[in-house]
């Protein structure tokens, strides 16, 4: 039954459902040494993430869940230099021996992976013996030899996103793309069954395309000369990518929704629509995406948290908007919420222009998801 818990309350409870009322909760009172915790810590292009995931025995039946902790730490790995080099080892043996010692997780219900987005990105710099190096050195710093740290490829992960995310009366109507960092994967099941995934793929993600549009900047950093680079890149990344790659998806006519996941997909989510902060889902269109952009570029302060939560009434409503805003705020600051958002776009506009009909849905908790599936897979396997 543990098996199956974490995957079942993702299933049950992420998206579509208009009445959907039950949410993942931040809370500090939860015991995490139960044994229905558990941590997963990955390293992204960006940084280091972890969640920690608590499931109650009755999660089958009511598809609740808690997410106790999610931690990220921006170190942006793929700049390969020292100075990431040091902060990514630091924060991931920090989260690993916190989540040991502080939170009393056992090491075997403690994931540890190298995401995609790293990988591809080393591969095309050839930067790989930096990620090698990375485990070895997090092995050695935690003196555990033995520790498994997977170097996921884009086809697992994404499949992995799939299964974790999308609930399962959706699961073969659902187009999911995830917009990481260095990378944007996804894809969908064809035949009805989950033996085969079609796989979506582009190499440009929120932090890739910020970092290609600051290279373009030369001397002239200012935010004017920045919004002209990033419109270059986004037009290459169009043209190159992401234009054959909606086309060959397979998307049509197979797939009704277009869930986006991703760190770019909560952070506009919560910044678009505050006033439904306690949605885990919501349900967007091209147009309302393209006014949120231009807005980010003319006028980024009426997305401060001071703003935003000043459109709110009800004081606990203010405050968890408050919050919720300044997190958003510290995680992206607005260079890369254009480029993530740019990105969006480009990627909604190929999906809108070729399919008329789909629904386009951006996805809160999807950091979670791989969590639960790896741990549904890797119990499967023992």
């Amino acid at each position: 039954m543990i098996r199956k818990t974490l995957l079942i309350i993702i299933l049950l409870n992420l998206f579509f459902a208009p009445v959907f009322t039950t949410q993942a909760q931040n809370s500090t009172s939860q015991k995490f040494s139960s044994p229905s915790v558990y941590s997963g810590i990955e390293v992204g292009s960006k940084g280091v993430k972890m969640s920690i995931v608590e499931v109650g025995e009755n999660a089958k039946s009511t598809g609740a869940f808690t997410i106790l902790k999610d931690t990220t730490s921006n170190t942006d790995f793929i700049s390969f230099d020292e100075p990431s080099f040091s902060a990514t080892l630091n924060s991931l043996s920090g989260m690993y021996q916190k989540a040991q010692s502080v939170y009393q997780i056992p090491s075997k219900r403690i994931f540890t992976v190298i995401s995609s987005g790293v990988k591809m990105q080393a591969e095309k710099n050839d930067k790989s013996a930096w990620v090698r190096r990375l485990v070895d050195s997090f092995k050695t710093r935690i003196n555990d030899s033995k520790r498994e740290v997977e170097i996921v490829d884009v086809a697992k992960e994404s499949k992995l996103s799939h299964l974790g995310i999308v609930p399962e009366s959706r699961r073969y109507t659902t187009f999911l793309l995830d917009i990481g960092s260095g990378n944007t994967k996804g894809g969908f099941f064809p035949n009805g069954n989950t033996d085969y995934f079609k796989m979506f793929q582009i190499n440009w993600g929120t932090k890739s395309t910020s970092n290609d549009a600051q290279n373009r900047c030369g001397d002239d950093k200012s935010l004017e000369n920045y919004e002209k680079q990033l419109q270059r890149t986004l037009y290459t990344a169009e043209n190159t990518e992401i234009i054959y790659a909606v086309n060959s998806s397979g998307a049509y006519p197979l797939s009704d929704n277009i869930a986006v996941s991703g760190g770019i997909a909560w952070a506009v989510a919560t910044l678009l629509h505050p006033e439904m902060l306690s949605r885990p889902v919501i349900s967007v269109t091209y147009e309302e995406v393209a006014r949120f952009n231009q807005k980010l570029y003319n006028n980024y302060d009426a997305f401060s948290a001071g703003f935003l939560s000043g459109n709110i009434n009800r004081p606990d409503e203010k405050a968890a908007v408050f919050n919720a805003v300044s997190t958003v705020n510290k995680v992206f600051d607005q260079k890369s919420m254009m480029a993530g958002t740019g990105l969006l776009l480009k990627i909604m506009r190929q999906f809108a222009s070729a399919f008329e009909t789909k629904q386009f849905f951006l996805v809160k908790n999807g950091q979670v998801g791989w969590v639960s599936a790896y741990v549904d897979l890797s119990l499967k396997n023992q």
